[in-house]
């Protein structure tokens, strides 16, 4: 890995920057996100901007890593740790490789355990939809669509529409809201509808052919 080279690209899907680690829950949260989707590499050492800031206490930082991954990540996740020099300067890098026992999930601060997800460069809150589909892409049975007017109609939805909320589906099919759950997972895994989580929400959308 040529830590220059990816410093300059930026933070990403799979890589994020710190300063310093000083919290076991805010750090679970990434570890937990990366875990759960590509996998990724955290830079210690390294401001937002990509500046070097440089690591001073090496030890003290892989102690709090190794505690968040194993205290306040479930199921525990394993980093493997590896040192560079650049610039004068120490930069710790943590790889956090893709799980196969998806979801993890992190202690929050609230004393709750959630399921966070990487988008862009952002450690994201998991909706129950994206849960189900991290739950079952760890199983090995296939899915298998069959095409009933609410499958039609879901489609149809999506394709007039930009980005739609799960509660507006709902309202569509005139379905709960666990059956609209279930029909979109099952949909997102045939890949045939996706899924955009914001802060804000999840928005549902066909997939281009």
């Amino acid at each position: 890995m040529k830590i220059k080279a990816a410093i300059l690209q930026g933070e990403g899907e799979q890589l994020d920057f710190k300063n310093k680690i000083s919290n076991e829950s805010k750090i679970a949260k990434t570890l937990v996100a990366f875990a759960n989707n590509k996998g990724g590499r955290l830079l210690i050492g390294v401001a937002d901007d990509g500046q070097i800031i440089g690591v001073k206490n090496e030890d003290e930082e892989r102690y709090i890593l190794e505690k968040a991954a194993h205290r306040y990540c479930r199921p525990a996740i394993e980093i493997k740790f590896e040192e560079a020099a650049i610039d004068d300067k120490l930069v710790l890098i943590a790889e956090i490789p893709e799980s196969d026992v998806k979801p993890h999930y992190a202690l929050n601060e609230d004393g709750k355990w959630w399921v966070y997800i990487r988008v862009k460069d952002k450690s994201l809150l998991a909706g129950k939809v994206v849960v189900d589909v991290l739950k079952r892409h760890t199983t090995s049975d296939g899915v298998l669509i069959t095409y009933t007017d609410k499958e039609k109609q879901l489609l149809n939805y999506l394709n007039e529409h930009d980005k739609v909320l799960l509660i507006d589906i709902c309202k569509h099919l005139k379905l709960s809201r666990r059956k609209t759950q279930r029909l979109l997972v099952n949909m997102i895994l045939a890949g045939i509808v996706k899924v955009d989580t914001t802060k804000e929400a999840e928005f549902y959308m066909p997939v281009a052919i």
